[in-house]
């Protein structure tokens, strides 16, 4: 396969995933700030995203206070923007767009109907319409996007690319969620009602609450919550489950050059396979997820020197 067509298929499917994932934070920070709780710590849990996605200047030359709405706002559908969802949802049209030929008809037509659907929509109006719709409407694309990747595209190396991008994505984005509410929501085990709902929310936002009540039968606690989205191998969201499929995919696509990337991504889902939570919660919660997504991001910039085209959108 050509390298930029690979680099297209990659950063397609990441922008895909990053704007169903930055819809999923968006909605679970929303839904906290209608929780009674101090203006301030709503306003930290607005902070947050902003400093996450290391976007402060960005923002405070637009804004010059950090709340719900601002915020909002700004990761939405600002288009000057680069990480908003109305940009994201952009660049993964954009991209498929140079790869039409590789791509199915009914991929195309998915994507390219998400971004005009998009296009048209004006903040304003999805506040009227329903916030938390509209990041229901981002999920759902995003999911009809995979449905059709997986049920129409043929699995060779273009579908490899595909899933690697969206695998690195949904982990690096997975860590994000974790770090930010983590730090932000109470973490004693016999924390009141409005904090079982806050930590319900955080795992709705990753489709996990059904998850979590199946794997562990009982109360929802912290500790639990930040081992069933690091470590279990079978939640579809979690590090473990996004690694195991990263390093399926590496070894499909392997070449000369990719040797090192391959280990890397090899120690690091060694470290998942074999780790506790006790041990990760001793360490440092806000720490470990930090050095993962450090090593996540360094194993993306390995993909790209290894297979791709060196790409000034990559974020």
């Amino acid at each position: 396969m050509l390298s930029r067509t690979a680099d297209h298929l990659f950063w397609m499917a990441r922008y895909m995933e990053r704007a169903e994932n930055l819809a999923r934070l968006l909605d679970v920070t929303w839904q906290m700030s209608m929780v009674p709780q101090a203006e301030a710590a709503v306003n930290q849990s607005w902070n947050a995203i902003i400093a996450l996605n290391s976007l402060e200047e960005a923002f405070a030359a637009k804004y010059q206070t950090v709340n719900g709405e601002n915020v909002l706002k700004f990761m939405v559908s600002d288009a000057d923007n680069y990480a908003s969802i109305y940009s994201c949802l952009r660049m993964a049209r954009e991209n498929a767009h140079a790869v039409r030929g590789t791509l199915t008809t009914e991929m195309w037509e998915t994507l390219n109907s998400t971004w005009l659907e998009a296009r048209d929509r004006q903040f304003d109006q999805i506040v009227a319409s329903g916030i938390g719709d509209y990041f229901d409407w981002v999920k759902m694309r995003s999911s009809l996007t995979r449905g059709t990747t997986l049920g129409t595209l043929l699995q060779d190396e273009a579908y490899n690319f595909i899933r690697l991008g969206t695998l690195l994505e949904r982990a690096d984005n997975t860590a994000r969620i974790l770090d930010v509410k983590y730090h932000v929501l109470p973490t004693h085990e016999d924390e009141g009602a409005s904090d079982f709902y806050e930590w319900g929310a955080l795992l709705r936002s990753v489709s996990a609450f059904e998850v979590y009540r199946k794997v562990y039968r009982d109360v929802i606690t912290p500790g639990r919550v930040a081992e069933l989205l690091i470590l279990n191998k079978d939640m579809p969201r979690s590090l473990h489950f996004c690694m195991n499929s990263v390093i399926k995919n590496l070894d499909l696509i392997a070449n000369r050059q990719s040797g090192e990337t391959a280990r890397q991504a090899g120690l690091l889902h060694a470290q998942l396979h074999y780790a506790r939570i006790e041990d990760i919660l001793e360490h440092g919660l806000h720490e470990w997820l930090t050095d993962f997504m450090d090593r996540i991001y360094a194993l993306g910039d390995g993909i790209s020197k290894d297979f791709l085209v060196p790409s000034l959108e990559a974020a």
